[in-house]
């Protein structure tokens, strides 16, 4: 990859913790070591069961991570990439030496830098980028931890149907706020309610839910399948 100035201007503004090193050493490691991804909408970048292949910085875009089910026919989101942020499945498969434990695609036209192994290790011996790296896989952790919970324990789009039906027909809140009262992570709720205004179960608009079809949220809430 060419390591241009510009191109390290971004990496640094979109990862500030990353090693403070003198811009000509910086580059030159980039250089040799590191690869500048372009990736269109499903490409897939990362595959589960295979060996990690470097850490991904993302500079525009977003990686969809998520695990197939064993017969192949489910898939299950686990998290998105973004810019400024760390794929925890790929940090684990090099600090541990391990296969990977999900796949990456690109869910939007994206670019990403690729560190190789030995860079992403070596840099992990500064402070600044291992506390980076070790908080956001601790967010990563407990985001994982309540996908696993509401999987595991109840069917969380029931609970958001019950919750929604028990406001009126507009309900004024965030989607962080129902997440809290859930006890789920933000990104769950989110993406339940755009498959409810999908199926015109709701309809969306900042800070602000409308009942549209009472009647058949009210059979999601009683424990029908929900199939958009």
């Amino acid at each position: 990859m060419i390591a241009t100035d510009r191109l390290i201007i971004d990496l640094r503004s979109r990862y500030p913790s990353l090693p403070d090193l003198p811009i000509g050493i910086f580059s030159g490691e980039l250089q040799s070591q590191a690869r500048l991804i372009t990736a269109s909408i499903g490409d897939v970048l990362f595959e589960e069961g295979k060996a990690c292949e470097g850490f991904p910085l993302v500079l525009e875009g977003e990686i969809c991570v998520s695990r197939r089910s064993d017969d192949g026919t489910r898939i299950v989101e686990l998290y998105r990439v973004t810019p400024g942020e760390i794929c925890v499945v790929s940090a684990a498969g090099l600090l541990t030496n391990k296969k990977l434990t999900a796949r990456g695609t690109a869910a939007v036209p994206s670019e990403l830098l690729l560190l190789s192994p030995d860079l992403f290790n070596r840099w992990t011996e500064y402070a600044g980028f291992r506390q980076f790296v070790f908080g956001l896989f601790a967010e990563r952790l407990a985001d994982l931890m309540n996908l696993i919970d509401a999987i595991a324990f109840q069917r969380l789009d029931r609970r958001l149907a019950q919750h929604l039906l028990g406001h009126g027909q507009v309900l004024r809140t965030t989607h962080q706020a129902l997440a809290d009262e859930l006890g789920t992570v933000r990104e769950i709720v989110t993406r339940l309610l755009n498959r409810f205004e999908v199926a015109g179960y709701v309809g969306l608009a900042r800070e602000r839910i409308e009942v549209l079809d009472a009647a058949r949220l009210r059979a999601v809430a009683g424990g029908n399948n929900f199939s958009p």
